[in-house]
C-alpha cells in the first residue's frame, strides 16, 4: 500500500474559539462569517472558484478528544455508530461542511453559514455542484430533528479534549 501524504492547504478562521456553545452544523451557523486563509503555494488553485455558490470544506477535527465507535450525538439521547453521525471522534478526525461562498480575494476566501472551530486546519475545498451533489430522494436514517432544532442546538464538551 502506498503511503499517503495529507497536509493542510490553509486554515479556517471563524468567531468560534471554544468547542462548547458553537453550532453543531452549518444550519446552526446561519449568517456566521468565516474566512479561509490559503497557503501561498496553493492560491493558484482558487482560480475560477468564485463562480460557485457553495463549497465543501474538508478539514481536521484538530481538537477531537479521541476515537470512539459509538457516540451519543447532539440531537439524540442514545448511542449510535460513529459512522451514522457527524461526531468528530472518528478514526481519522476529518470534518466536512457545506458553506456559502461570499468572495475570493487573493489567497483568502470569505464564506458564510460556517460551523467550524477557529484556526481549524483546512485540507481541501471542493465546489458544490447541484448536478453532481443534489439528491432529490434522500433519507436521514435515525435523524428526525427539525430545522429549528438544528439551528438552535449548540455543542457541549462531550467531544472535546478535556475530561468530562
Amino acid at each position: 500500500m502506498q503511503t499517503m501524504k495529507v497536509e493542510p492547504i490553509g486554515v479556517i478562521r471563524t468567531p468560534f474559539t471554544s468547542l462548547e456553545d458553537m453550532p453543531i452544523q452549518p444550519g446552526g451557523g446561519r449568517d456566521v462569517q468565516g474566512e479561509l486563509i490559503i497557503k501561498p503555494q496553493y492560491c493558484e488553485g482558487l482560480a475560477d472558484l468564485d463562480g460557485f455558490s457553495h463549497l465543501y470544506l474538508i478539514y481536521l477535527f484538530h481538537q477531537a478528544a479521541d476515537t470512539k465507535m459509538s457516540v451519543v450525538p447532539f440531537l439524540d439521547d442514545r448511542p449510535r455508530g460513529v459512522f451514522a453521525t457527524r461526531a468528530p471522534v472518528r478514526p481519522n478526525h476529518i470534518g466536512l461542511s457545506v458553506v456559502e461562498l461570499v468572495q475570493v480575494t487573493g489567497c483568502r476566501v470569505k464564506v458564510r453559514n460556517i460551523d467550524v472551530l477557529d484556526d481549524t486546519p483546512l485540507l481541501d475545498i471542493k465546489p458544490y455542484i447541484e448536478l453532481f451533489d443534489g439528491v432529490a430522494e434522500s433519507r436521514s436514517g435515525w435523524m428526525e430533528a427539525v430545522e429549528e432544532e438544528v439551528e438552535a442546538k449548540r455543542s457541549d464538551d462531550r467531544f472535546s479534549r478535556k475530561p468530562r
